[in-house]
């Protein structure tokens, strides 16, 4: 049902939501979500036709001129970031678009059934685990794991807004992570392989061939069917830049749609404006001497 007091728009209940994403599929079309740091950037994404808005701290660093993974460190509260520029920027402006809010289940310092509350409470569709720790490896990823910042946390929160009838879309990295997700009841799995490739800010050696990003899609597609089979799932990230390339994916794995942030958001912005710019310093102009 549409919102009790405006009688559109935000928010829907889960099962709205993912009526929604399959009226989308039941057309030929594919599902696309779109991250948004402002207001503006929403209010276009929206007429542009995306199915869902994800709103989580990259944004705001992104559309500050800086990468993305800024959103992975401790430059400031993420939840509390998210928070503020969905209602400040992004719900006020959105018309009927699910608006998804970016989580990051793994802050210690926050009781997650009281903060999930406060996002259903803000008018939040949904909920999406960014900043996740799940794109992190190594010796740090073994250091969280150990130290009660763990991707299972992640995993918690996404059962408990489940149990809260807030739709969930998830990114995941591997197939072990798929799976457990799927218990968890994710609604929509996001395939993330990698920082976004491209412009001034994107990633050059740290990625992997538009090849290798289907093969990895699908892996995790595989995985997550062997628990469920009433998941979506997206492609997200590395190679994955363009329409063209989100379509190579679509064509060769499962996947049935594209989540971009830079590569709708900050590609948008970099090469419009920088065009622009040079059209307007390509008037001519009346010498005075």
């Amino acid at each position: 049902m549409p919102n009790p007091w405006t009688g559109k728009g935000n928010p829907y209940s889960r099962t709205e939501v993912l009526e929604r994403l399959h009226d989308t599929l039941s057309k030929g079309l594919p599902i696309i979500a779109a991250g948004a740091g402002t207001g503006i950037s929403a209010k276009f994404i929206e007429k542009g036709g995306a199915d869902l808005i994800i709103i989580y701290n990259s944004g705001r660093f992104r559309m500050a001129g800086h990468g993305s993974t800024a959103g992975l460190m401790a430059y400031g509260d993420a939840n509390a970031v998210a928070m503020e520029i969905g209602e400040y920027e992004v719900l006020p402006i959105v018309e009927e678009t699910p608006v998804i809010c970016g989580v990051h289940a793994t802050d210690p310092r926050r009781r997650m059934w009281h903060w999930l509350g406060k996002v259903k409470d803000m008018g939040f569709s949904g909920v999406n685990n960014f900043p996740t720790h799940c794109i992190i490896d190594g010796k740090f990823r073994q250091i969280l794991e150990e130290t009660g910042m763990s991707v299972k946390k992640e995993f918690e929160m996404v059962a408990l807004a489940r149990r809260m009838d807030l739709f969930s879309i998830v990114y995941v990295d591997a197939p072990e992570e798929a799976k457990a997700m799927a218990e968890a009841g994710a609604d929509v799995i996001i395939a993330h392989v990698g920082t976004t490739v491209g412009g001034s800010v994107g990633v050059v050696d740290a990625t992997m061939s538009l090849e290798e990003a289907a093969k990895r899609t699908q892996g995790i597609i595989d995985a997550g069917r062997s628990v469920r089979d009433d998941i979506l799932y997206l492609s997200h990230g590395g190679p994955i830049n363009t329409p063209e390339d989100a379509a190579y994916i679509n064509e060769h794995t499962d996947a049935v749609g594209f989540v971009g942030a830079s590569s709708l958001e900050r590609m948008a912005v970099e090469q419009s404006l920088t065009d622009l710019t040079r059209e307007f310093k390509a008037i001519p102009v009346k010498r005075k001497h």
